[in-house]
């Protein structure tokens, strides 16, 4: 099939394109730069140049695809609202680009809008219109294209991670080391998912391959790690001392990273593993944050 992968260049899906090519799918990969380009060209795939503020050129790259998989995001979390209205847009854009065919679109959320806030772990099978993630309109685009007749399925993704990438823990040591000191918030007991980004970009094709509309899956390896035992590890990395926040004394600390500092979010994979046999063996999240580069980042 003619895929069309937008972030075809980014953390997780310049990793997807060996995994599709290597299934026998040709890639039309999504970028926005020459160097974006040069890089898809290399790997193999083939390239459509288009940036998520034109939604016209992102739908231009689907309308000769045979499948699409939308994994570009705008990772600027300081304006993480604004970024998932955005990237509802582009969802809404790329099914109407696909509507009345039988062409599949998988598009990307996370998997805090899986939590039924029961206490249980978040779930595939639950979507909670409710919650307080801003993801939540990836997920409300996709399910009016699904009701729209279109074939739309949905990856859910926890904290993705390698040695030098790890979703918010990333930002989070920024603001640590301007700081001076590794927070959480009380007791450091809330909890974030975590996977590693070869077994996340497998699952993706997996799904890809073998999924069906209106699917969730949650690319999920680790069903949770306390914030304590992170900010304990890359304490150790960054010789930085650990300190505990009291829930009021967040905000101030941590700016727009305060609304994620103490949420509770362990997710499961149950379902996913079982409609996929999807099975992660990359490294655990800490295993990562411990081989990590601590020198580049401090200096």
């Amino acid at each position: 099939m003619r895929v069309f992968l937008t972030g075809a260049t980014g953390f997780i899906g310049s990793r997807i394109v060996p995994e599709l090519l290597a299934a026998g799918h040709e890639v039309v990969g999504m970028t926005r730069s020459e160097a974006g380009a040069k890089s898809l060209l290399a790997a193999g795939a083939s390239v459509h140049r288009a940036t998520l503020e034109d939604t016209a050129s992102v739908m231009a790259g689907a309308a000769d695809a045979d499948a699409v998989i939308h994994t570009a995001f705008d990772h600027d979390f300081s304006n993480f609202v604004a970024n998932c209205e955005k990237d509802r847009r582009v969802i809404e854009a790329l099914g109407s680009v696909l509507k009345g065919s039988d062409r599949p679109l998988l598009v990307t959320s996370g998997t805090g809008v899986g939590d039924a806030g029961d206490g249980r772990p978040a779930s595939e099978d639950v979507l909670n219109l409710h919650h307080p993630n801003p993801r939540i309109a990836s997920e409300l685009a996709a399910q009016q294209l699904l009701e729209e007749g279109v074939n739309v399925s949905v990856m859910r993704l926890p904290q993705v991670h390698d040695t030098v990438r790890q979703g918010l823990i990333s930002p989070y040591i920024q603001i640590s080391l301007e700081k001076g000191s590794l927070a959480y918030v009380g007791e450091g007991l809330n909890r974030w998912p975590a996977a590693h980004v070869l077994d996340v970009a497998r699952l993706y094709a997996l799904a890809f391959d073998k999924g069906g509309p209106g699917t969730r899956y949650h690319a999920v390896a680790e069903e949770g790690i306390a914030a304590r035992r992170i900010a304990e590890v890359l304490a150790m990395g960054l010789g930085l001392p650990v300190v505990s926040l009291a829930p009021e004394e967040a905000s101030e600390h941590f700016g727009w990273f305060g609304m994620f500092a103490s949420l509770d979010m362990p997710a499961s994979s149950a379902l996913t593993r079982a409609r996929l046999g999807w099975e992660p063996t990359g490294p655990d999240l800490v295993t990562d944050l411990e081989n990590m580069d601590y020198g580049a980042l401090k200096g």
